[in-house]
């Protein structure tokens, strides 16, 4: 049966039973049955390379008019296509979710991001079985699938090494290979990755040259070679999505050196000199106007003297971050073209999920750890301009000011997390597949959406939609493929209704016109009800940029578009809307499950790399941590217990044959408690009380360690991290991975040299939890994606 006569419809695609004669005797004249065939696509499927920026605007890329040079886009925009009008979500899960299915992302329960999951089908975080991801539908035609970098798509309480794996990339998304991470984002120089489904370590470390973003790009590599080795005739899908440059901008320092100077000029000059590079490239109109800067963000020229260095090294930083993933995106092209690939390769460069992050505060940060603590007041302008070298280091958890933000998303309003306007959601993007009849460098400005990309890609692979798959009838995509404008940049536009939702902040393009409703700032909370909400309207066919508000001049049109939200709303499982934030944080009130309840948890050894939503929360209260152990003859040395690390954490130890309990704060201190005594060699149990002060949130504690029952020694803990670590860094077993909570040990070489059992933390009946802010939970959570 050839390729193009297999029916693809019912994936997997049903074995058909033999029907011919059946011999007694193999060697019978008249045995015979077809040959095995290989499963295939279609003849001239062509291989797949999907690769999303996080975090960047349409104003970052120098290929798109930006102040940041990245050569491999513009390589691929000269082999291809720019499309000027593409769109996604305004925020990361649910860009990636809509991405990788097809449909919209309330669709596929990812109204928001997996943190703030409810039981509301739009919200869960649930992708429903009736709609098969993009490569699970490629897998079961027959390409190969891979995909590398960054996923934030696993509802919460199934991010453990218990899984279950059914919303991982591998097995449950269809890729049958994964290396990257899970969660909004991670450390590049010490992240947490994931191999398919079990955690595995950085081949080193930053001084040994280490960084993710590399490694990933090696992996790949590998990948792609031995698919296209062992077989050539079968082509791959390959979703390629960097943390870049999602916080913390991390990134070698000779990167961050080529921009020295570029950005002194402030936020406010870039976004002019943006404005005019773009008109030249002709990704905007020549009559589109420059927006005013965003409501709430401060000019250049109200900052302070003082901070003004660090803000410009802030924007180097994150320079140096976006070149740095471009010219790891080229080394992937460049692999692609040395096996010969390329030209039959269709390649999406979408340069961002969502517009720039306006999440840094408006002074920016080192250590992000101080935002989603509400301990901003310890950062204060003079200390951030004091840290300005450690921007993009392994010293840092760094991210940019506000002001930064708006610029890399010139010329539009707003940015991430704002799904009202196009600085939140329009997204540079460019296509290439030189032997697929896309024409090289050219522009379109067709309306296009996220969720058009996985129709595109089975349109030019010639595999239809699946009515079914494992049995399960499937909800058609709700994308339209660009297939329609490769060749003809005068194609009339098709995908012609498009509706936006985040957190309140919501829009409806249709046929040329956008109404819109601003609910919240992206650094802010939710203060008012979604009828108090001011609509805006722009004809965007003439107002390319939402510059001039029509609404008091046309209130007819504005009541229609109105209209049409609510029925592509009630049509896609965006009611009810939400802008909760106590309720969303009460896992009963919000209807999801969580993984851990008890007041005690047990750990054993070998466990490691637990998110601290698998973990215990020993925050704000009392606790103890005991540990079973046999000290050696030689002396005791190594950690029992960790969460975090050099950012934020605790841990306890033994060194030196002392027994030792650290608390860093944020990087910016470390209280450390040691033993008096030594440790007698033998069996035995380890424990560490830690008795909390009281009196409100983050505050300090008395710490008495003991071995067996007898007190050796007792310290103070000044003050405590009230809500969160880290993003990314784990509670770990009989090491401490990653970066270390305690100067006493390095990031390597710190395991238990004795025989470790368990390690128990039990919870004080203490709790102060209740005292958080739920608004700022809220923006919390928001920061994780």
């Amino acid at each position: 049966m050839s390729t193009q006569s297999i029916p693809r419809t019912t994936l997997p695609i049903p074995d058909l039973a033999y029907t011919g004669t059946v011999t007694y005797d193999a060697t019978d004249p008249d045995t015979h049955y077809p040959p095995i065939e290989r499963l295939l696509p279609p003849d001239g499927a062509p291989n797949v390379l999907v690769v999303l920026i996080d975090d960047t605007g349409f104003g970052a890329s120098s290929a798109f008019g930006g102040p940041v040079h990245t050569p491999n886009f513009e390589r691929v925009a000269a082999a291809g296509l720019k499309y000027t009008r593409f769109h996604t979500t305004a925020l990361c899960s649910p860009t990636r979710a809509a991405l990788l299915s097809g449909r919209n992302h309330h669709t596929v329960g990812m109204g928001g991001i997996t943190e703030i999951a409810t039981s509301a089908p739009g919200y869960s975080s649930v992708r429903p079985n009736s709609c098969a991801p993009l490569a699970e539908t490629l897998k079961l035609n027959g390409y190969s699938t891979a995909q590398f970098g960054k996923c934030h798509e696993v509802p919460v309480w199934e991010a453990s090494a218990v899984g279950p794996f059914d919303h991982w990339p591998h097995p449950g998304g269809g890729f049958e290979y994964f290396y990257g991470f899970l969660g909004g984002e991670t450390n590049q120089w010490y992240p947490a990755i994931y191999e398919n489904t079990s955690p595995v370590e950085p081949w080193g470390t930053p001084e040994e040259g280490y960084h993710f973003m590399g490694d990933m790009t090696d992996k790949a590599i590998d990948w792609t070679r031995q698919q296209k080795s062992l077989a050539p005739d079968k082509p791959s899908f390959t979703y390629f999505a960097p943390g870049a440059t999602h916080a913390p901008h991390h990134v070698p320092t000779e990167w961050t050196e080529k921009y020295r100077g570029a950005f002194d000029q402030g936020w406010d000059e870039v976004r002019k000199e943006t404005f005019a590079r773009q008109k030249e490239l002709g990704v905007i109109p020549a009559d589109a106007v420059l927006t005013e800067r965003s409501a709430g963000i401060p000019a250049w020229d109200e900052m302070s003297e003082t901070i003004k260095p660090a803000l410009a090294r802030q924007m180097e930083v994150y320079a140096g971050f976006l070149s740095y993933a471009d010219h790891h995106v080229g080394r992937l092209l460049d692999a692609y073209e040395e096996l010969g690939i390329l030209d039959d390769t269709l390649v999406y460069v979408i340069i961002g999920d969502n517009g720039a992050s306006a999440e840094g505060s408006m002074h920016g940060t080192t250590n992000e750890g101080f935002t989603i603590n509400h301990m901003n007041a310890i950062e204060s302008e003079e200390y951030v301009a004091a840290h300005i070298d450690d921007l993009g280091t392994p010293s840092s958890y760094n991210h940019y000011a506000v002001g930064w933000a708006h610029a890399m998303d010139t010329p539009y309003q707003w940015t991430k997390q704002v799904a009202s306007h196009w600085g939140g959601t329009r997204n540079g993007t460019i296509v290439s597949w030189p032997n697929g009849g896309v024409e090289k460098g050219g522009i379109r400005n067709q309306f296009a959406h996220v969720i058009d990309v996985a129709p595109t890609v089975l349109a030019a692979a010639g595999i239809p939609e699946p009515a079914t798959v494992h049995g399960v009838t499937q909800r058609p995509y709700e994308g339209t493929p660009m297939n329609y404008s490769f060749e003809d940049a005068s194609a009339p536009e098709q995908h012609e209704t498009q509706y936006f939702e985040m957190v309140g902040n919501r829009a409806i393009f249709h046929k040329g016109w956008t109404a819109v409703a601003k609910h919240k700032d992206p650094w802010a909370g939710s203060d008012h009800g979604l009828d108090d909400d001011v609509w805006e309207l722009y004809d965007v066919e003439k107002d390319w940029t939402q510059s001039h508000d029509l609404a008091a001049q046309e209130p007819e049109k504005l009541a229609i578009l109105q209209r049409l939200f609510l029925i592509q709303a009630a049509r896609f499982n965006v009611l009810p809307l939400d802008i909760r934030s106590a309720e969303r944080f009460n896992p009963d009130l919000a209807g999801r499950p969580v993984l851990v309840t008890a007041q005690s948890q047990t750990f054993y050894h070998g466990m490691r790399r637990l998110s601290e939503n698998s973990a215990i929360n020993i925050k704000n209260k009392s606790f103890t941590v005991t540990a079973k152990v046999e000290a050696p003859e030689d002396g005791a040395s190594g950690v029992l217990i960790a969460q975090g690390g050099a950012y934020g954490g605790w841990s306890f130890y033994t060194h030196e044959n002392k027994v030792a309990f650290a608390y860093n704060l944020l990087g910016l201190s470390t209280d450390i408690v040691r033993s008096d005594t030594s440790l007698p060699a033998g069996p035995q149990e380890l424990r560490a009380h830690f008795a909390y002060d009281g009196g409100g949130l983050g505050k300090g504690g008395t710490v008495a360690l003991f071995a067996g029952d007898d007190k050796i020694g007792e310290g103070r803990v000044e003050r405590t991290i009230p809500l969160q670590f880290t993003f990314d860094e784990t509670v770990d077993i009989g090491m401490d991975l990653a970066s270390p909570v305690s100067s006493d040990y390095g990031p390597t070489g710190n395991e238990f040299n004795g025989s470790l059992d368990w390690v128990r933390i039990d919870l004080g009946d203490d709790d102060h939890s209740h005292l958080i802010d739920d608004e700022h939970r809220m923006r919390v959570a928001m920061l994780k994606q």
